[in-house]
């Protein structure tokens, strides 16, 4: 294989390893079944129904990432994006977006990025994205969430 840290050539840890690991990585990704939904919900979409959808997609985006990739890497929604969404895109527009609207836009751009990748141009464009713009937007978005 060629990742030596998985596969056949990865030492097999006991299952009290694998549940202390999962158990960690819950604890430090749960904050986000609260604050996701919570922030969410500030468009006028149901809280209880975006606790469900944030536990469903994030267990389904884990999953999919062991099977798929074979990596033991915790997949969850981004607190910038979900901010962004919110403050910015609705709540931002001042009444003249819906949240219907905008997750609508999300779902064309998460089409319109499946086809960048499946063709190969996603990776051409980030690796044309200058070192320090890269770092200038990282830090730009801690600041807005702050």
């Amino acid at each position: 294989m060629d990742n030596p840290t998985m596969g056949e050539s990865r030492k097999r840890p006991n299952p009290a390893t694998e549940v202390l690991a999962g158990i960690t990585t819950f604890l430090t990704m749960a904050y986000i079944i609260v604050v996701n939904p919570a922030i969410l919900s500030e468009t006028g979409m149901d809280q209880n129904a975006l606790i469900a959808v944030t536990c469903i997609v994030t267990a389904v985006a884990c999953i999919l990432t062991g099977l798929i990739a074979n990596a033991p890497i915790a997949m969850a929604p981004r607190m910038g994006l979900n901010a962004f969404f919110t403050y910015t895109l609705v709540l931002g527009s001042g009444g003249k977006v819906s949240w219907q609207t905008a997750l609508g836009a999300v779902f064309v751009s998460g089409l319109f990025f499946l086809i960048l990748t499946l063709l190969g141009l996603r990776r051409r464009l980030v690796e044309a994205i200058p070192p320090s713009l890269i770092a200038g937007i990282s830090v730009g978005i801690g600041l807005f969430i702050t």
